[in-house]
């Protein structure tokens, strides 16, 4: 295998935990819900997943495991702040907290143990072309799964009802409710989806990219989720290309380190994060861009007459 096509390789398997994620996201922002508790649902994905692969020896059980934690705590959420009307942000930080620290205690047995790794697809003739044929062909499933997704998320929220639905909500919540529309039932069932797919994608992590649990091993990559959302003001296929770009400076920095390059490791190490708070700053620039595409009820709390 060449360099060229390890470093890609790589490149979208980092890549692919932070595209699922950040679709899920997508989905809740557009909704009108400001969720910042995106990485505490990773890591109880990461955890859950793990643990049940660990203990049943099927990934598929530590995929739904992984599902389950995440939505079970993305209902939490859901709970205290659309029906408790809690605040969305102090709420989503109080669920990240929870989730870092209940994935600590719950991984402590299983930390460090060697998991299940999700096998790459093998298909005959195909992945045996040179280059493309790893590449393209012989990709592990979550990571077609991730594409398919993009482009159902895509279709959903532009070319059907449901997605005008939801989009409406977001962007003027009280219209939406007058036309009789349930604005905290659609909020949920988003709140919903965004909790699985952050519990997939931690799933992803400790049974693809690691196969094992480590505590906090989702290093931030819940936060660079969110602002995958704002870079790709909230399009489906905007997201795809920001998640490979932040995947290959999370990628190259590891291998500028393994060729030596004279720099220090902790910079490299900040790398995606600097590239988050540019990539930030250069978007809010563009102040129509923004307005275009930003729910204008991103964060609002909502209360239904009674």
């Amino acid at each position: 295998m060449g360099t060229a096509e390890a470093v890609i390789l790589t490149i979208i398997t980092a890549s692919t935990p932070l595209l699922l994620v950040a679709l899920g996201e997508l989905v809740v922002e557009r909704s009108g819900v400001l969720n910042l508790g995106v990485e505490g649902m990773m890591i109880m994905g990461a955890v859950s997943g793990f643990g049940a692969t660990y203990l049943t020896g099927e990934p598929l059980l530590g995929i739904a495991a992984a599902i389950l934690a995440g939505m079970a705590m993305a209902a939490l959420f859901g709970i205290l702040t659309l029906v408790l009307v809690a605040n969305q942000v102090a709420t989503g930080l109080a669920l990240t907290l929870l989730g870092l620290g209940l994935s600590g205690l719950l991984g402590d047995p299983i930390a460090g143990k060697a998991g299940i790794k999700i096998q790459t697809v093998d298909i005959p003739i195909l992945s045996d072309i040179p280059f493309v044929g790893p590449i393209v062909f012989g990709q592990d499933p979550l990571v077609y799964f991730a594409v398919a997704l993009t482009i159902a998320v895509s279709w959903f929220l532009f070319h059907t009802r449901g997605g005008l639905v939801i989009r409406a909500v977001g962007d003027n919540h009280t219209s939406a409710h007058a036309l009789g529309y349930s604005v905290v039932r659609v909020r949920f069932l988003a709140v919903l989806f965004g909790g699985a797919c952050a519990g997939l994608g931690g799933a992803y992590l400790s049974l693809v990219y690691t196969t094992q649990w480590l505590e906090n091993m989702t290093a931030g990559r819940g936060w660079i989720a969110l602002a995958l959302v704002v870079f790709a003001t909230w399009l489906p296929y905007r997201l795809a290309i920001g998640a490979l770009l932040f995947g290959a400076v999370g990628i190259l920095q590891l291998h500028a380190q393994a060729l030596g390059i004279g720099v220090p490791s902790q910079f490299l190490s900040s790398l995606p994060y600097l590239t988050t708070i540019v990539v930030l700053v250069l978007i809010s620039g563009n102040r129509a861009l923004m307005r275009s595409n930003t729910p204008a009820c991103l964060g609002q709390s909502f209360v239904p007459d009674r």
